[in-house]
């Protein structure tokens, strides 16, 4: 039994290991003096943040994923507050179906949903309208089942009671769920508008599919990749943009755990 523990550690350790080394690698080739991303390193040295800073193009790429995370954080939240407190508080027919097709994306490929996404939309809109405004669609379509996985759990976590207590004080359907619910929700909505803005900001598939000549963080990313003298500079903004992810990530696990204490569900389990 004890040999049997010490197998799955190191196979633990190894996993990790294989799935973190990459991660752990891009700051030391962005702090690299030199531009070759090669051992051993030149020494230590700022000066591709500091080119990070100079680019243009990165910085028209930077706020276009700003702006469409921010929209589709909010729109996939929004979306998902109805659909969670429709499955968790209701019964209707059709629901289990509804709720699937609307689940469906998280195990859809992204390169199928993108390419029959693009047909409809040249189909109706023209290639014209590809941009942040088609982006954003995608992304909220991609982004929604997670937000209602987050909101579904939170939405179980509460009492029922409050709720029936507060109609029976002479509150309406819409100031119980202004005054009782949404207080008791809100870490699970600060954690979906966190994992949604970052699903977005790191999100490829879609953006590169739908964007026409408006590029986001991750599809400039990609186009710089062709250019070895460009490698240092985006080992940099990687560095940035795995940073400001894993942070985000932190926070939003932050307020999943802070809901369920609060409503005092059970935690069956989150992102951390």
């Amino acid at each position: 039994m004890k040999s049997n523990g010490s197998g799955w550690r190191a196979y633990a350790i190894g996993y990790l290991a294989f799935l973190y080394a990459p991660i752990v690698l891009l700051p030391l080739f962005a702090f690299n003096a030199g531009t070759i991303i090669a051992f051993p390193l030149k020494g230590f040295s700022t000066r591709w943040f500091l080119a990070m800073l100079d680019d243009g193009q990165l910085h028209n790429a930077v706020v276009n994923s700003l702006i469409v995370a921010s929209t589709t954080a909010v729109l996939a939240t929004t979306l998902a507050i109805f659909a969670a407190r429709a499955s968790t508080r209701f019964e209707f027919p059709g629901k289990g179906g509804i709720m699937a097709l609307i689940m469906l994306p998280l195990v859809l490929p992204e390169i199928i949903m993108a390419m029959a996404i693009l047909v409809v939309l040249l189909n109706t809109l023209g290639n014209d309208a590809l941009g942040r405004f088609t982006i954003i669609l995608g992304h909220t379509l991609v982004c929604t089942p997670f937000a209602i996985a987050i909101l579904s759990a939170a939405f179980q976590s509460l009492d029922k009671s409050l709720e029936e207590a507060a109609y029976d004080l002479g509150e309406g359907k819409i100031s119980t769920f202004r005054l009782i619910i949404l207080p008791l929700v809100l870490p699970g909505i600060i954690s979906s508008l966190l994992i949604s803005f970052t699903i977005s900001m790191d999100e490829f598939i879609l953006a590169n599919f739908l964007g026409g000549s408006t590029p986001t963080l991750p599809v400039y990313i990609y186009s710089q990749l062709r250019f070895p003298a460009a490698i240092p500079v985006i080992m940099a903004v990687a560095t940035c943009l795995v940073t400001v992810s894993i942070g985000l990530l932190i926070i939003a696990e932050y307020f999943r755990r802070r809901g369920v204490a609060k409503t005092g569900g059970k935690d069956t389990g989150g992102f951390l």
